[in-house]
């Protein structure tokens, strides 16, 4: 989930009690699927909220960029965690500003939560308890958690075992009141529905059989639908293909940098936009980010219509249809994403349009954003929660298009399983 990422504009009844819990000043976590509104609730809750009393962080520097945040390591000062939770507890419990930085909030809004390892958890709650010099959990500061351990999961080292947050014992110590949002806003298909809700549960049950053999099909390079890939070389080696086929100049746009050249660094690893965005008119480009003024959201397709060095002219795909003369042209002026330092200062930026190219992204990338057509291939994924991602990403079955899959590309954590079997 990208708290950024909103599709809906009018709460549903149960996103309205999900709005009243988060009002309430309780410790909260906002779970549900792919499609639930988890992020427009939030955005909502947060209009009548002081970013700087109760700001929100990011799982991922990523993330961080996309939203204008600060991640949860950076704000906790926990860094890679080098040594170990002791080594960086023992480090952080040291700064008197990082700490001053913790009492001063009134609490932290973490958003994916579930690519949060459990011991980071831990060292960022001892640390609050030193800060607010209170035994209470998290030193009294109230914490708001956002996310689907169904989705994506925290990073592992080759060997190890995930570190789930909820597995860790500060979880239970925390006391959460538990929202689980269970009405898909993005989907509207009942078949389609429940064969997600498999899925995301690991059952290959005959009707999921039955659901991707019907879907799979010879791979069509003429088709617009974007392919998700589960690596990133992947992605930009078929961009660069599909790029290469049209005979059009190509015009390149280099990214802008300002700041410190620390954190410029980072930000080149970070950011949604790519060093070099490299187009032509004809091209298909994806929108990473939201408009203010609602003429897009993140996963909207379009194609190129016309270039200047300061706008580029997009024609959206009207009903999940590429070129067709019915989608609304809109002009796209470049953007600035920044990345925060851990109080919330600008350090570094990016100015740059908010697009991609939209003939392919990776699995890890599309998460949060909707698309009408996708191609994809699930024979050989690793990751519990990746196939659901991918396949979460429509507002309808008709827009799938899966290469081959395999039984064993849908991987559901066990544990994911039995925490949320205990939250019924």
């Amino acid at each position: 989930m990208a708290i950024l990422n909103v599709v809906e504009f009018t709460l549903s009844n149960e996103q309205q009690t999900a709005l009243e819990l988060l009002q309430s000043g309780d410790n909260i976590f906002l779970t549900g699927g792919a499609g639930s509104g988890k992020s427009f609730v939030v955005r909502e809750f947060m209009k009548n909220m002081d970013s700087k009393i109760l700001p929100i962080l990011a799982s991922t520097g990523a993330a961080a960029v996309l939203l204008g945040g600060r991640t949860f390591h950076s704000f906790f000062g926990l860094g890679i965690m080098e040594g170990g939770p002791e080594a960086t507890y023992t480090r952080a419990s040291k700064d008197a500003k990082l700490l001053n930085r913790i009492k001063k909030v009134e609490g932290v809004i973490i958003d994916e939560i579930s690519m949060i390892p459990g011991d980071a958890l831990m060292v960022a709650e001892k640390l609050s308890q030193i800060a607010r010099a209170s035994t209470l959990p998290w030193g009294g500061m109230r914490l708001i958690a956002v996310g689907d351990f169904g989705q994506l999961p925290p990073v592992a080292r080759f060997g190890q075992k995930r570190d789930w947050c909820f597995l860790n014992s500060v979880w239970d110590k925390t006391n959460f009141i538990t929202c689980e949002l269970k009405h898909n806003q993005r989907v509207q298909e009942t078949e389609f529905l429940d064969i997600l809700q498999d899925v995301r549960n690991g059952k290959i049950s005959a009707r999921v059989q039955e659901f991707l053999n019907e879907h799979t099909k010879p791979h069509d390079e003429d088709h617009p639908g974007t392919r998700l890939f589960p690596r990133r070389e992947q992605s930009e080696l078929y961009n660069q293909k599909k790029l290469n086929e049209i005979n059009e100049d190509e015009h390149v746009i280099d990214s802008i940098y300002l700041g410190d050249e620390k954190f410029i660094t980072n930000l080149k690893k970070t950011a949604p936009v790519v060093e070099q965005l490299k187009i032509k008119i004809g091209c298909r480009v994806l929108f990473l980010k939201n408009d203010p003024q609602k003429r897009w959201v993140n996963g909207t397709r379009g194609t190129v219509t016309d270039y200047a060095p300061d706008s580029i002219t997009i024609r959206k795909d009207y009903l999940g249809r590429a070129n067709s003369k019915l989608g609304r042209e809109v002009t796209v002026e470049k953007f600035q994403f920044s990345m925060l330092d851990a109080d919330g200062n600008v350090k570094a930026s990016v100015i740059q349009f908010p697009l991609g190219l939209a003939y392919a992204t990776t699995i890890h990338k599309s998460q949060g954003a909707t698309l009408d057509e996708l191609w994809c291939d699930l024979g050989a994924l690793w990751e519990p929660g990746q196939a659901y991602v991918a396949l979460s990403r429509l507002r309808d079955s008709k827009g799938l298009h899966i290469v081959r899959w395999n039984a064993k590309s849908f991987i559901v954590d066990p544990h994911v399983e039995k925490f949320y079997r205990s939250l019924v």
